[in-house]
C-alpha cells in the first residue's frame, strides 16, 4: 500500500501517487462539444479523492469526422480550450495532474456535430451494434475508405489539438490508439484492408501513429508528456488479435517510443490476461520489457489486487476504470481502509452520462 501511494517521476510528472483515473466516456459537453461545469465538477472529485493522475475521456480532434457521441468534448476552438482551462485549473488546484486524450473515432461514429459521413481505414463497418449508453443509434454506417488527403487531415487535426491542450494547461496528452478507434483500425488487419503505404504489412499499418506522434512531437516540444493507448481488442469485438502475435505487440511499443511517445497505456479485460495467440504474456507484460518508455496499465485494477500489480509492474502507473467511477474517492478510501462500493451499472442508464450518475447518486443517498 505505502509504495502505491508515495509521489513518483512518471515521464516528466511528479505525481502524488501511482494511482491514474483510467479514461471513460461521459457524453456530458455542450452539442458544440465545450466542456462544461458539470464536467469541472466531476474531474474535480477524482481530484479531490486522490488520483495523481486524471486522464480524460476521449476527445475529439478536427471539425471533419473525428467526433464519434453526441456531446462528447471537443479540442478544437477557443470555447473548447476556455472550457478545458477552467478543468485543469480545478484539477491541478486539488493536487492532481491531468492529461487529455485525443481521439478520433474513425468508423465507431455514432453522432458528429459536423458531418454524418464516417471515414475509417478502409470501408469496414466495425462488428456488433453501438453501444446504447452512449447514443441511439442502432446499426453502425460503412465509413468511408480514407484518401491520403484524409490521413494528412486527421493528423493535422491530432497536432492542432495537442497544441490547443498546451493553451489550455494539461500537463500532458494521451493518444487513443485502443478499443478500435481510427488509430487502432489502422493497426488492425479486420479494420485495415489497404494495399497502399498505410496498410499491409504492420509496419505500414502503423504509419499513421508514427506519423501522428512525431507531428506532435515536432511541436508539443521534448518536455511535454506525449504517450497512447493501446489494446489490441475494440468496443465490439472483445476477441481480436494481431496475426504478428507477441513480437508484433512488442514492434508497436518499440516504434512509439522511437517516435516520440514518453508512455503506452495498455487497456484489456484484465491486464494479466494472456493476449497473444500464443504464450501467455499479457499486453503489460510485452510493454513492461521495453526499455526506454514509461508505463500505465489498465484492466480489473481494483482494492484487493492493486498491490499485487504494483509490484509485478514497479514503475507503472495503475489506471483504475469502474471502481473509480462508483468511487471518486477510491484513493482516499483506500488511505482511509473506508469500504468501497461495487460498479453499478443502473449509474449509466439510459446513458452514460454525468447527468444519469448523479441521478443515481441521489438515489442512493435519499
Amino acid at each position: 500500500m505505502s509504495d502505491v501511494m508515495h509521489s513518483i517521476q512518471f515521464a516528466n510528472q511528479k505525481l502524488a501517487n501511482r494511482f491514474a483515473l483510467a479514461p471513460m466516456t461521459r457524453t456530458s459537453a455542450e452539442a458544440d462539444g465545450t466542456p462544461n461545469s458539470a464536467m469541472a465538477d466531476h474531474y474535480e472529485a477524482y481530484a479531490k479523492g486522490g488520483f495523481g493522475l486524471l486522464i480524460t475521456e476521449g476527445t475529439y480532434t478536427d471539425n471533419g469526422a473525428s467526433q464519434g457521441y453526441g456531446n462528447q468534448p471537443g479540442l478544437i476552438n477557443d470555447a473548447h480550450i476556455a472550457g478545458w482551462k477552467t478543468i485543469v485549473e480545478r484539477v491541478h488546484a486539488a493536487g492532481s495532474n491531468i492529461f487529455v486524450q485525443l481521439m478520433h473515432a474513425g468508423s465507431q461514429f455514432q453522432a458528429n456535430h459536423y458531418t454524418d459521413q464516417p471515414i475509417a481505414p478502409s470501408a469496414v463497418k466495425p462488428k456488433g451494434s453501438p453501444l446504447g449508453i452512449y447514443g441511439d443509434q442502432t446499426e453502425w454506417k460503412t465509413p468511408k475508405s480514407m484518401t491520403v488527403e484524409d490521413i494528412q487531415f486527421a493528423i493535422a487535426g491530432f497536432v492542432q489539438a495537442s497544441q490547443n491542450a498546451q493553451a489550455a494547461g494539461f500537463d500532458g496528452i494521451e493518444l487513443h490508439g485502443a478499443n478500435g478507434y481510427l488509430l487502432n483500425q489502422f493497426l488492425s488487419t479486420y479494420f485495415n484492408q489497404r494495399d497502399d503505404s498505410y496498410g499491409g504489412s504492420l509496419e505500414n499499418r502503423l504509419r499513421i501513429v508514427v506519423e501522428t506522434i512525431k507531428a506532435i512531437r515536432a511541436v508539443v516540444g521534448s518536455d511535454f508528456t506525449l504517450g497512447i493507448r493501446l489494446s489490441q481488442v475494440a468496443v465490439t469485438d472483445p476477441d481480436y488479435q494481431l496475426p504478428e502475435g507477441e513480437a508484433g505487440f512488442r514492434q508497436i511499443v518499440e516504434a512509439v517510443r522511437d517516435a516520440g511517445a514518453d508512455f503506452v497505456h495498455t487497456t484489456d479485460g484484465d491486464v494479466r490476461r494472456a493476449a497473444f495467440i500464443e504464450g501467455d504474456k499479457s499486453l503489460a507484460d510485452v510493454a513492461a520489457e521495453v526499455q526506454g518508455v514509461a508505463l500505465i496499465i489498465n484492466g480489473g485494477i481494483d482494492e484487493t489486487n492493486h498491490s499485487h500489480f504494483a509490484a509485478d509492474y514497479p514503475q507503472a502507473l495503475l489506471a483504475v476504470g469502474k471502481k473509480a467511477l462508483a468511487n471518486p474517492d477510491f484513493v482516499q478510501r483506500l488511505k482511509d481502509g473506508k469500504e468501497i462500493m461495487d460498479m453499478d451499472f443502473a449509474m449509466l442508464q439510459p446513458k452514460a452520462t454525468i447527468a444519469n450518475e448523479q441521478a443515481w447518486r441521489r438515489k442512493q443517498s435519499a
